[in-house]
Parts: C-alpha cells; sequence; structure tokens
C-alpha cells in the first residue's frame, strides 16, 4: 500500500504540472493572437471546412462553428461557445463563454454587426410553440448594436410566413426570454427575467412628447424623465423651469 501511495504522489504531480503547462499554453496563444489582432482558430475548436470565416476571427477553444454558419470580420468566439445552422453573424460580434447561436434547422438565424451575446445564451433556436411543424422554415433577424446579456434565449419564429425580430441598440438583461414572432424595435432596455411571449411587438407606435416617459398599454404619461435631463446635462434650475 505504502508503495502504490508512493508512485500516485509524483504521478499526481506529473499531471498536474502537464495540464498547467496546457492551461498557460492555450492563454499564451489566445492573448498573443489577439494582440496581434491576426486572428486565431484555437486547435480544440471545431470549424467546419465549409464554414465561411472573415478576417480577424478569434475562436477560443472548444467552440463548434456548423457547415452553414457565416461569420463576419473581427468576430470573437469564446471558449465554449457554438454556432449552428444557417447562421450569420455581422462584423465584430462577440460571443461570451456558453452562448449558442442558431439551430439545425430550417430557414436562418441573422445576426447584425457589434452584438455582444452574453455568457449561456441561446438565440436562434427552435421556437416552443406547440403548433410549429417540423420541417418549416422558421427566423430570426437582430440588428446592430445590441447586448444580449447571460441565460436569455431568444427563440425564432413559429411558421414560414412570420419572423422574429430585434431592432438595434437594445440593451435585453440577463435570464429574459423573448419568443417566437416577438417584434422588438430599437432603444430598449429589457430588465432581468422580462418575459415575452409569442407575437409581442414591443415598439413607440406614435411620437413621445418631449422630456416625457410614457407607460402602459396603452401608453399614457407619466411624468417627466428626469434621469434622461439629467444623463444630458440639464440642471435642476432648468427642469424646474
Amino acid at each position: 500500500m505504502n508503495s502504490l501511495l508512493k508512485l500516485r504522489k509524483p504521478l499526481s504531480s506529473s499531471l498536474t504540472t502537464l495540464s498547467l503547462h496546457r492551461f498557460s499554453s492555450t492563454l499564451n496563444y489566445a492573448f498573443q493572437n489577439k494582440k496581434e489582432g491576426t486572428g486565431f482558430i484555437h486547435p480544440t475548436a471545431i470549424v467546419h471546412p465549409n464554414a465561411v470565416i472573415g478576417q480577424g476571427v478569434s475562436i477560443g477553444p472548444f467552440c463548434t462553428i456548423g457547415s452553414s454558419a457565416k461569420l463576419g470580420n473581427g468576430c470573437q468566439l469564446h471558449p465554449s461557445s457554438h454556432i449552428f445552422g444557417n447562421t450569420e453573424l455581422g462584423n465584430h460580434c462577440i460571443l461570451m463563454t456558453g452562448a449558442v447561436v442558431g439551430d439545425d434547422l430550417p430557414g436562418h438565424t441573422v445576426i447584425g454587426c457589434n452584438n455582444i451575446i452574453g455568457h449561456h445564451a441561446v438565440v436562434g433556436i427552435k421556437c416552443q410553440d406547440m403548433k410549429y411543424k417540423s420541417g418549416d422554415e422558421c427566423f430570426l433577424d437582430v440588428g446592430n448594436n445590441n447586448e444580449i446579456r447571460e441565460f436569455t434565449s431568444i427563440h425564432r419564429s413559429s411558421k414560414s410566413s412570420d419572423i422574429t425580430v430585434i431592432g438595434d441598440n437594445n440593451l435585453i438583461m440577463g435570464s429574459c426570454h423573448i419568443a417566437h414572432d416577438c417584434k422588438i424595435g430599437n432603444n430598449n432596455i429589457f430588465a432581468n427575467n422580462t418575459l415575452l411571449a409569442g407575437h409581442v411587438i414591443v415598439e413607440v407606435s406614435q411620437d413621445v412628447p418631449k422630456y416625457m416617459m410614457v407607460s402602459g398599454e396603452r401608453a399614457e404619461l407619466r411624468g417627466l424623465n428626469l434621469e434622461g435631463l439629467r444623463r444630458r446635462g440639464f440642471l435642476v434650475t432648468e427642469v424646474l423651469d
């Protein structure tokens, strides 16, 4: 027994040293290539030869890129993020660790430019509508400059004649859900755990009076947007006037 314990100790030490060496090499490789701005594909990533990869794209350890994927220039895929199906990412998108974009379904998922998809977010997958028929085309279009935070789910449409749409400049906080066939406009903020059922439309359908806030269904005036005025440099005396 003592001799076995003596053997286990150097073996365990050797394995630990090897693991740390590989981890250190991975980090050095990633940061070196990122610093140079040339892009890289980590040796442990699985990239289908038919995938279209733009210039300066960084694909981290254990990522998966499917055969119909298209990645624009300067995209960054952090470790263990995945792109499936007929999915297109615009320029300079970032997928954080564990993010999943697209699905092996008929139809497409299109993500615009400068979007950030957070840790373990799931974007562009099959909807949960019981009326969805297997084999039908389904679609998701996402605009530009959106931040989709961790554990958020956004589903494709429930039928080929409809589409799920996310506009530009939206902040979708952690653990939100946007279901099939929703239409989201621009410049929205969805707080944590916001849930939208299918076919919900979020937009400003007519002009909002200057410096005012509205809320409700249908929207009604709720007072001055004091925080917005403060952020834009208005003085208290100006607001009181």
